[in-house]
């Protein structure tokens, strides 16, 4: 099938196709007699694979790397799993950043509702910003 056919098969861009292709994730096969790639059921399973990894959390190399070792014949479980743990590892961590980021917005919006509004001065560009200390 073309690339527009699978993209639609998948839900998702003939762009997002064509960006995994050149990362040489799949490797289609081109019609004779008009030079189109044509994908076949191979890739479309690799495709779903990708994505579902991307879904995940793994990364581009992550995925890379996973089907290195599987295209070599390796499992690739062992590296999936120490994959997952980092990301998740990390996920865990920007997460963490994220609630302390809303935390202090909360508070600067809490103490700005009683702040008066300021034109800029020499010095200053916004009191708000610059006199917040949390």
């Amino acid at each position: 099938m073309r690339v527009n056919e699978l993209a639609k098969k998948l839900g998702i861009s003939a762009d997002s196709i064509r960006y995994y292709t050149r990362a040489g994730f799949v490797v289609p096969g081109k019609d004779q007699t008009n030079g189109y790639k044509i994908y076949r059921e191979r890739d479309e399973q690799r495709l779903r694979f990708i994505l579902s990894a991307r879904r995940l959390g793994f990364s581009v190399a992550d995925v890379a790397q996973i089907l290195n070792e599987a295209d070599g014949g390796k499992s690739a479980c062992p590296t999936v799993r120490h994959l997952f743990a980092l990301r998740l590892q990390q996920t865990t961590q920007r997460f963490d950043d994220m609630q302390k980021l809303r935390k202090r917005m909360l508070t600067a919006l809490n103490e700005w509702g009683s702040k008066p509004d300021r034109l800029p001065s020499g010095n200053s560009l916004c009191h708000l910003i610059e006199d917040f200390t949390s």
